[in-house]
């Protein structure tokens, strides 16, 4: 098992990295003004499905490759710094787009195609890949037990987390987009926030020892 104050600084990486804009939650806001609170469920459903997909393809390929090739732990904290580096410019780059300007639609998706792009929209997410192939590393040690359960374990907290933050996106989509529209210097605000966290959770990866 990892100790609980590791998984505490996992769960701080998870939880930014879920609620930096990205395909899902663009695709989960949307579909959650333009089609209500029981479409945008559907869609997380579908977006979770995809979490899990992620889980086991990583965990069976974290185990094979770290226990076969202990240099790729150098290279994958090397695509995680640079990664999260990306992310924070994403975040405060001129012109970025607020998440929640989404365009008005009349036509309406049946559940199956709600579920079923939201499960593809996260399968097809190289954030998702990346974040897993980059970041499980950090925090798996022979110590610790088996690299697969390993894999699982911070597998299973990345999907709590995310799910909860993506079911109060949910639920809030319409009135937050309100609340930005009237107040768009908090937008600069939680840019800025949100970028300055992912320099720091950068910089703590890129010194991070290996195992």
């Amino acid at each position: 098992m990892i100790p609980l104050h590791e998984l505490f600084f996992f769960i701080l990486a998870a939880l930014v990295l879920v609620i930096s804009p990205g395909p899902n939650m663009i695709y989960l806001i949307s579909k959650s003004i333009t089609q209500g609170k029981k479409s945008g469920f559907i869609s997380l459903a579908g977006v979770v499905c995809g979490f899990l997909f992620h889980i086991v393809m990583v965990s069976f390929g974290l185990t094979a490759v770290l226990l076969a090739v202990p240099f790729a732990y150098t290279v994958l904290k090397a695509v995680g710094t640079a990664y999260l580096l990306y992310l924070a410019y994403q975040a405060i780059k001129p012109n970025s787009k607020n998440i929640f300007d989404v365009e008005q639609s009349s036509s309406y998706d049946s559940p199956k195609k709600l579920f079923t792009v939201g499960f593809l929209t996260n399968v097809l997410n190289p954030k998702v890949a990346v974040f897993y192939l980059s970041f499980f590393p950090q925090f798996i040690k022979p110590e610790y037990g088996s690299v697969f359960t390993q894999s699982l374990e911070l597998g299973v907290v990345q999907v709590f987390v995310s799910f909860s933050v993506n079911f109060v996106i949910v639920l809030t989509a319409a009135r937050v987009a309100v609340f930005f529209s009237h107040n768009p210097i908090w937008i600069k605000v939680q840019k800025w926030f949100m970028a300055s966290i992912l320099t720091y959770l950068a910089v703590k990866m890129a010194f991070s020892k290996a195992k």
